[in-house]
């Protein structure tokens, strides 16, 4: 098992490090999605999906 690990490390390693950026990003838009943020980054004045992204109440 340790013979595995030794050979394998830089690999779990990088596997790791992947899957905690990949959850932070997850996260992010999770909570910009709760806040009402748009993840494009424009503005929603000339965009053809603008009805259907944010619907007015």
């Amino acid at each position: 098992m340790m013979a595995w690990l030794a050979a394998n490390i830089w690999t779990i390693v990088i596997s790791i490090i992947l899957l905690v950026i990949v959850a932070l990003i997850i996260w992010r838009l999770i909570k910009n999605k709760k806040e009402g943020k748009s993840s494009c980054g424009c503005g929603c004045d000339n965009c053809a999906m603008s009805g259907n992204c944010h619907q007015k109440k």
